[in-house]
């Protein structure tokens, strides 16, 4: 498939995005349904709608958008059910990462493949995160499933990722979506389970990659459960301001409030806005990308994410070939 070029602002100045705080635990009369060793991986593809999102994205209409957490706090509250009694796994598999060029301008804090994500869903603005992925077309970004559809409904128009963003300044620029991926599982039925997205990034205007510029995160598929991991992500809502990049570290341990949604949670304050900020097996930004921020349970200090199971990876496997 041929993408068109897409003008990559070089500077944005953005302050703190509107207050969402994490959601509240909602979802927990949820029933299962027929387990997930049964289901059959099935992707929704989208064409993104990116008309004018390189314009669109002032520093106003950054400032007032809402952290994308409230989407996923919309699913618990909804009480999906989960389609898994234990998530549909496969052979373990990875995609080795990629070294993308250094900038000029070099923040002591920011990881250059790691950054913002803007976007319209339902008439309003929202902020997210994303991660550059490893992939065969150079041009894909990890983030959570509602940050690209509304789970279920609609996919995003005029989403930018704005990658290494620090204090207002966007030394690689912003890119605009080609195309939007996610399991059939988030897109039709809002399952959290699967609250996991790709989306395929235009070129630059001279026609450079994304992965070529920033470099890209492995990935890994179908690992043990019980990990360490670090998640990354730019909190908005207060004690934050979505300004800079912050992380946390731990031991993954299930979602006791709803089992059924068979995700991990790590410890971790991120508040909104965090939501598809990258989590990595190990201690760092280096490691392989294994699960994204999706929600958490206010006051309780856990961020959880989904397990990147054979469904998950066959909706990166369909990004990464478009």
């Amino acid at each position: 498939m041929t993408r068109t070029s897409s003008l990559a602002a070089s500077f944005l100045s953005l302050s703190a995005a509107a207050i969402i705080a994490l959601v509240g635990a909602g979802g927990a009369n949820a029933a299962p349904s027929a387990s997930d060793d049964n289901a059959v991986p099935s992707v929704a593809r989208a064409t993104a709608d990116s008309t004018g999102a390189a314009d669109y994205w002032t520093s106003d209409r950054m400032r007032a958008a809402i952290p994308g957490d409230v989407l996923a706090s919309k699913a618990l509250e909804r009480g999906n059910s989960s389609s898994a009694a234990s998530v549909l796994k496969g052979p373990k598999t990875k995609v080795a990462g990629t070294t993308g060029k250094p900038s000029l301008s070099q923040p002591a804090s920011p990881v250059a493949h790691i950054g913002k994500v803007f976007f319209t869903l339902g008439g309003q603005n929202y902020v997210c995160s994303g991660n550059v992925v490893s992939a065969s077309n150079k041009s894909t970004v990890a983030t959570a499933g509602h940050c690209l559809n509304e789970g279920p409904g609609t996919f995003a128009t005029k989403f930018v990722f704005v990658p290494k963003y620090k204090d207002g300044v966007a030394p690689y620029g912003a890119w605009t979506a080609d195309e939007y991926f996610t399991p059939t599982q988030w897109s039709t039925g809002g399952d959290i389970t699967y609250d996991t997205g790709f989306a395929v990034m235009d070129p630059r205007q001279d026609g450079a990659l994304l992965e070529d510029v920033v470099g890209g995160s492995g990935v890994a598929f179908n690992e043990d459960r019980g990990l360490q991991y670090t998640a990354y992500g730019y909190p908005a809502a207060k004690p934050f301001s979505g300004e800079r990049l912050w992380s946390c570290t731990g031991t993954a341990t299930k979602d006791t409030n709803n089992s059924q949604f068979n995700t991990q949670g790590i410890p971790c304050d991120m508040t909104g806005g965090s939501s598809g900020g990258p989590w990595f097996i190990g201690s760092g930004s280096d490691g392989f990308q294994n699960s994204i921020n999706s929600y958490g349970y206010s006051p309780k200090p856990v961020m959880y994410g989904p397990y990147w199971g054979s469904v998950i990876k066959a909706t990166y496997d369909s990004a990464a070939a478009a």
